[in-house]
């Protein structure tokens, strides 16, 4: 046990006097000491029922023999962070929480972990820790929010932001709006549709590493509470029979993500979280991968910001599993491999059943023949950018027009709120990517505008920053190379015209190639916009949004 380092023999005197000093017996420092990283705070909505997940967890460990410990990882509500500095803090705490979590398990030889993320980056900061650290670990999350109600319909967060667009408008009066503000989010839990948060979670089942109903339980349900229970439990015989981290998430496990994630039609951030998870389990995840996976993967799902069901609705339609089970008829997934159940995939989805064909569509009537997410690329673009193919309306799957080109979300926000930005335009924000932000920002904000002004249907976007998973539209985003480092979107000026097309997987910037050799050898690298603290530091380590804006040590 590598425990034993700090609770046996008598070099280990006085580390037992300082277990002492917590109140702890010599019955649990013989038992294996289980780490349980809790991602509780009062200020993220998803996670301020954690405390209970945790105490639930507690019980599960202690009733299979094990002494829990809790430490803390942090969490930013990316809602709460949106459309101001506070963004550029988002997703780089997905590095702090990794590394952190580093440091408190390898710091007191736990022996296992217990991960309870819910919300965002803490959920692929923790599997980017187990990963690293490669002790056995199970995860097991917060779950997701009720939807809202307004008027009848089920709402859900990007109704929010999409309502402000609409106040701007005009077609919506400040009382509509505050309706939507006192009822879109009447939960606690990750909020509602298929954001990052719940992508994540969901995927989380995908990829081995939580148990059955991880990223579909609501957050307020009793079955929550008994599966973090069974999460403690589970986790004590991962370390009996040595399961590890790297055990389960390796190549293959990584593909079956990918191939649910299309299936599901998850947040464009996966293509940021799933490489960069890769990377810390030694697994090179080539982004070239996705659109050859998405091309034989049917979309099964279209969840809100994409259509009209909720996750309150998948769970109820038998859940990622039943998902799964439904790609398995066309012989999309791995089966063979290892889980945290202790058993295979095939295995854990043997008897999973799809309870709503309207909700999970059978392989055989798939919204699209592809998955929900296309990596563009083409000389705007030649490392990549990506897509929510499965939220963009039809008529814009193919679009030519002007570039509209800001060098900052809020002056784009400006611009789309002031009526400045008309049918057949593409938006094009930069140097807010990895570097460039510094912490490649979500722009929710702007895509909400385009769409609460009733441009989603003529107006594109195109940014080295980042989409929220609420995003919906012809939204581009992680346009590599970014800005900041002189990428083509460097060169982009007012009035170019910009080709999308989302089937063939291309983004063009009409510009002859002597053109944008000129621009190339008169650009000049912006100031940094900040130059002291956290992320002064992060901006120098960070690679590129196609390699997951990892942090490498140049």
């Amino acid at each position: 046990m590598k425990s034993d380092s700090v609770t046996k023999g008598m070099q280990q005197a006085p580390h037992r006097s300082l277990f002492n000093a917590l109140g702890m017996t010599e019955e649990e420092l013989n038992r294996p000491l289980v780490g349980i990283v809790s991602s509780y705070n009062e200020i993220v909505p998803g996670h301020m029922n954690l405390d209970k997940i945790v105490d639930a967890v507690k019980q599960g460990v202690a009733m299979a023999g094990g002494t829990p410990i809790v430490f803390p990882a942090i969490a930013v509500c990316d809602g709460i962070a949106m459309g101001h500095i506070g963004m550029k803090y988002s997703l780089v705490t997905r590095d702090l929480i990794c590394d952190s979590t580093e440091c408190m398990a390898l710091a007191h030889a736990f022996d296992a972990l217990v991960m309870v993320p819910n919300c965002d980056k803490n959920v692929p900061g923790l599997l980017m820790a187990a990963a690293r650290l490669n002790i056995p670990t199970v995860f097991v999350s917060g779950g997701p929010m009720l939807a809202g109600r307004v008027k009848g319909q089920k709402r859900s967060l990007s109704s929010m932001f999409e309502a402000v667009g609409s106040y701007a408008a005009g077609t919506m009066t400040e009382d509509d709006v505050r309706e939507f503000e006192n009822s879109v989010c009447p939960t606690c839990g990750s909020c509602s549709g298929m954001y990052t948060a719940n992508s994540m979670n969901c995927l989380t089942e995908a990829i081995g590493m939580g148990l059955e109903g991880n990223g579909t339980i609501p957050a307020v349900y009793s079955a929550r509470i008994k599966l973090a229970k069974h999460a403690g439990m589970k986790v004590m015989e991962l370390l009996e029979k040595n399961i590890r981290p790297r055990d389960i998430m390796n190549e293959k496990a990584f593909l079956n993500a990918l191939t649910v994630d299309m299936a599901l039609g998850c947040s464009t951030n996966t293509m940021l979280h799933l490489p960069a998870i890769a990377h810390e389990a030694g697994v090179n995840l080539d982004l070239s991968l996705a659109n050859e996976i998405s091309r034989r993967t049917p979309n099964l799902c279209h969840l809100a910001p994409a259509g009209p069901t909720y996750m309150e609705d998948l769970y109820q339609a038998g859940g990622v599993y039943a998902v799964m089970k439904e790609l398995t008829k066309k012989n999309l997934l791995y089966t063979d491999l290892i889980t945290a159940t202790g058993k295979t995939v095939g295995e854990n989805i043997a008897k999973a059943v799809n309870r709503d064909p309207e909700v999970i569509r059978p392989v055989e009537n798939p919204y699209s023949e592809t998955g929900g997410l296309a990596i563009l690329t083409g000389n705007l673009a030649p490392d990549s950018g990506v897509v929510k193919r499965s939220a963009v309306v039809p008529e814009m799957m193919k679009h030519e027009g002007p570039a509209r080109v800001f060098d900052c979300e809020e002056d784009a926000i400006a611009a789309i709120k002031g009526g400045k930005i008309v049918p057949g335009d593409v938006v094009v924000i930069r140097y807010e990517g990895p570097k460039g932000g510094p912490g490649m920002r979500e722009m929710l904000n702007p895509t909400s505008a385009i769409a609460g002004m009733g441009l989603g249907a003529s107006v594109a976007l195109i940014t080295d920053g980042r989409f929220s998973g609420a995003s919906r539209g012809a939204s581009i985003g992680h346009v590599s190379p970014e800005a900041a480092v002189g990428g083509p979107i460097a060169l982009v000026h007012e009035g170019d015209i910009i080709s999308i097309d989302i089937d063939a997987c291309r983004l063009d910037l009409k510009v002859d190639d002597e053109e944008l050799a000129r621009r190339k050898a008169e650009w000049k690298p912006k100031e940094p916009k900040v130059t002291t603290g956290y992320l002064a530091r992060y901006a120098k380590l960070v690679t590129s949004g196609n390699r997951g804006a990892i942090l490498e040590i140049k």
